[in-house]
């Protein structure tokens, strides 16, 4: 190839959108939805309860600041599929770490995008790109009555 396609080719690809400008949506999804979805396709098996910002009465925290950040395919899936999946994934490792510790319950739940905390009673947050769909999740593990 001769030198002036070289440098064609290079400034075309300087010309192409870099991966900072990538699309990112931010949703906040129903975080119940979610969890009835992977309760009822078996993903969650039902023995740790999960609460968005805020726990029931009778709760002794096992393990605090517990954190998982979970991201999935989002490529031919819809922004919102992509986020319910990464949610599902995000609240599979919670169970995982909840059962570890000998708690039934994951309480105080709150988004934790890129460390900034975000507490909300239904929502969670998501973002969702045309590849990659994540949700970062901080909660407190714990026992409930």
């Amino acid at each position: 190839m001769k030198m002036h396609h070289w440098i064609i080719a290079a400034a075309c690809l300087a010309a192409l959108p870099s991966v900072s400008q990538a699309r990112d949506t931010t949703l906040f999804p129903d975080f119940q939805a979610a969890v009835q979805e992977a309760t009822n396709a078996g993903r969650l098996d039902g023995s740790v309860k999960f609460y968005l910002a805020g726990q029931p009465a009778g709760t002794s925290i096992v393990k605090s600041g517990v954190t998982t950040s979970q991201k999935t395919n989002a490529f031919n899936k819809s922004d919102e599929g992509a986020c319910s999946w990464a949610l599902q994934s995000a609240l599979i490792r919670f169970q995982n770490a909840a059962k570890a510790a000998g708690a039934n319950a994951v309480v105080n739940i709150a988004s934790n995008y890129k460390n900034i905390e975000r507490k909300d009673p239904k929502t969670y947050e998501c973002h969702a790109g045309a590849i990659m769909a994540g949700v970062a999740l901080k909660g407190d593990l714990a026992r409930v009555k």
